[in-house]
């Protein structure tokens, strides 16, 4: 039978067992591994309160930074896709992996895996159209041809 994923939904390789956790959402146990985990900045302070301590801070405005705090959200796959935090993806878009640091950056480069980076874009050469690609190929396959030959 094909199989769906490549890695089939789990980033466990060769470990037999993972641990669990607790969905944020449902509070379903779920394998850590099988789980989608993201970060979720939030502000330390409200928005007023935030105002009034840039205004009562001893130093220079614009050296004000609040820090934030980092919580780490991990859903099942069913919450997950009911929160739209993943979606459904095609077939051919399944294939496609982003890295999470990098997922807001619409490159090519940013794309994990080679396979991602079209090969005329790492050769540096102009993307061909199909109708002159066969030409092209036909009319230097037979100067290369006329070329070994004179030899």
């Amino acid at each position: 039978m094909p199989s769906k994923r490549r890695n089939n939904g789990r980033s466990k390789k060769n470990k037999g067992h993972s641990n669990v956790i607790n969905c944020a959402n449902c509070g379903r146990i779920y394998p850590k591994d099988k789980a989608i985990k993201r970060f979720q900045a939030r502000n330390l302070v409200d928005g007023s309160s935030r105002r009034d301590i840039k205004e009562n801070f001893a130093y220079d405005q614009a050296d004000f930074n609040m820090p934030k705090i980092y919580v780490k959200t991990q859903y099942c796959v069913s919450c997950a896709i009911h929160s739209r935090t993943v979606r459904v993806r095609s077939v051919v878009s399944r294939k496609t992996r982003y890295t999470t640091k990098l997922r807001n950056v619409k490159r090519d480069e940013a794309k994990s895996g080679s396979a991602a980076i079209p090969l005329f874009k790492l050769l540096g050469r102009p993307q061909q159209q199909h109708g002159q690609a066969g030409a092209a190929g036909a009319a230097g396959a037979a100067g290369a041809a006329g070329a070994a030959g004179s030899h």
